[in-house]
């Protein structure tokens, strides 16, 4: 199967000056369990070339699976990828790892796991950060590609919503004006500006908003370390449903109305909406390339994330692919890897 790279539009290479594409300087593994499979499995991030993309490999199969919102199969509780034309070919729980890469700025990774669902670990993508800062990171030989938004696209599910709009633009004194080394206020900053904001009857969590531009830096700082979550009352029955068979205090946050059942409590007072904000990375990050735009969204969760993405898609007047010169050449001292 190919990758989304391959369908993509030829593009302006005029646009914006930028990063190159990465990918990891080395191997790296972890064990872990499924959150709704409980089954022990074995991971592998491994380095790939130029405009590979991010792409999924069933060790057990011996087949792969693009990392494309195109094949995103299940929006349940998880991000799941399958195969349209073989169903048993399926990839769950992606969306922590798509996350982690993102927001690490890796372009280019082979993900290999042993089983039909990623390992939990915590809950969270720091562990899967700290895993990638131990592999290393590497500019590669090849300008990092960009999905544009040039006009609003925006879907929604009673009063939850999720939409993506132009970057903002940089206004002389502002923040955004240095950010990025924008050349002037008043230019597009590129880049995923992100808006969610939640609501929920549980006292614990109630209403919380947040709002970032991602960057490896914010990413690590505000997003990795917030970890998913569930209500006390739905546990029996994702169980009887066959969901969240790994779950555990050591893997999710759990609430019980006004109280936090794990022993630590919270890593942040607003960990939930930060979580949020951390799947909505992962689910974005199966555009196929990096996305220039504005995300906003409410009460919205993988299923809303993956309509937008297809919304967007379907709408060619909505975006552009532009491709930044880098350091007008190739980038020096990069490292061609291998796939």
């Amino acid at each position: 199967m190919d990758g989304m790279q391959h369908a993509l539009p030829p593009a302006d290479t005029a646009s914006f000056r930028g990063a190159a594409q990465s990918t990891l300087k080395a191997s790296i593994d972890c064990v872990g369990i499924g959150l709704h499979s409980g089954r022990r499995v074995r991971m592998v991030l491994r380095p790939a070339a130029p405009y590979h993309g991010i792409v999924f490999r069933r060790a057990d199969l011996g087949r792969d699976i693009p990392a494309r919102f195109d094949l995103v199969a299940d929006t349940k509780l998880a991000t799941v990828l399958a195969d349209p034309q073989d169903p048993s070919l399926r990839i769950g729980t992606i969306e922590h790892v798509m996350a982690a890469l993102s927001g690490c700025g890796i372009d280019n990774a082979l993900i290999e796991v042993d089983g039909p669902e990623l390992p939990a670990l915590d809950g969270s993508a720091a562990h899967l950060v700290f895993l990638i800062d131990c592999a290393g990171i590497v500019a590669q030989d090849a300008a990092r590609r960009t999905i544009e938004v040039v006009r609003s696209v925006r879907v929604s599910d009673g009063d939850a919503f999720a939409e993506l709009g132009p970057a903002p633009r940089a206004h002389s004194g502002s923040p955004l004006a240095t950010h990025a080394g924008a050349a002037h206020a008043g230019a597009t900053q590129a880049g995923l500006h992100l808006t969610m904001s939640i609501a929920f009857d549980a006292p614990a969590i109630g209403q919380q908003a947040l709002s970032l531009c991602l960057t490896p830096k914010s990413f690590r700082r505000e997003l990795s370390r917030a970890r998913t979550f569930a209500l006390a009352e739905d546990i029996d029955r994702l169980r009887a449903a066959g969901m969240a068979r790994g779950g555990s205090l050591d893997n999710a946050v759990v609430v019980d109305a006004a109280r936090v059942l794990n022993p630590g409590g919270l890593r942040m007072h607003d960990e939930f909406v930060r979580h949020k904000l951390l799947d909505a990375v992962g689910d974005l990050a199966l555009a196929g390339a990096s996305l220039s735009a504005s995300f906003t969204a409410h009460r919205s969760g993988h299923g809303l994330n993956n309509r937008l993405l297809r919304a967007l898609m379907a709408n060619a007047a909505a975006w552009r692919v532009v491709t930044p010169m880098v350091n007008d050449g190739p980038v020096a001292g990069a490292v061609p890897v291998a796939a």
